[in-house]
């Protein structure tokens, strides 16, 4: 068989819809669900989380926390006394691994969260706690 222009444009035109075809088809096995099943509803609780935001950096002693090899501490300040609250661990890369956990602290202030059996990578810890009748927040990236 010669190759001809006639055969460099079919051939060009079977490649392109070949890759066309598999382009469509790894899209539609994506998984391209939302951070968040309710957005809209989120972002009008902006005001309250912007109020939880002014009174943690008001706090002379911020929340801290730590990840260690085993586990994340979070040390809460001595200033605000007794606290409640929520923490929750977000994985960006999977929601499926996402957990929420109340918070706790021992005698010295202090919670571990063991990280054992956790995806290893990215993690953001977000924490909603209250104190004294005001509420706090404070958000920190960690990798293990």
């Amino acid at each position: 068989m010669k190759f001809n222009w006639g055969t460099g444009i079919a051939l060009f035109y079977t490649i392109f819809a070949a890759v066309l075809i598999f382009a469509v088809i790894k899209s539609t096995s994506y998984d391209n669900s939302l951070v968040s099943d309710q957005y809209y509803a989120d972002d009008l609780k902006y005001q309250e989380h912007y109020v939880k935001l002014v009174n943690s950096k008001a706090l002379t002693e911020d929340l801290k926390i730590v990840c260690g090899k085993t586990d994340v501490t979070l040390t809460f300040p001595e200033e605000v006394g007794a606290v409640q609250g929520e923490i929750v661990f977000f994985c960006p890369s999977d929601s499926k691994q996402d957990f929420t956990l109340p918070v706790r602290p021992d005698a010295e202030r202090r919670q571990n969260v063991p990280i054992e059996g956790l995806k290893p990578g990215l993690w953001k810890v977000k924490v909603d706690w209250q104190a004294n009748g005001k509420t706090y927040y404070k958000e920190e990236t960690v990798v293990f």
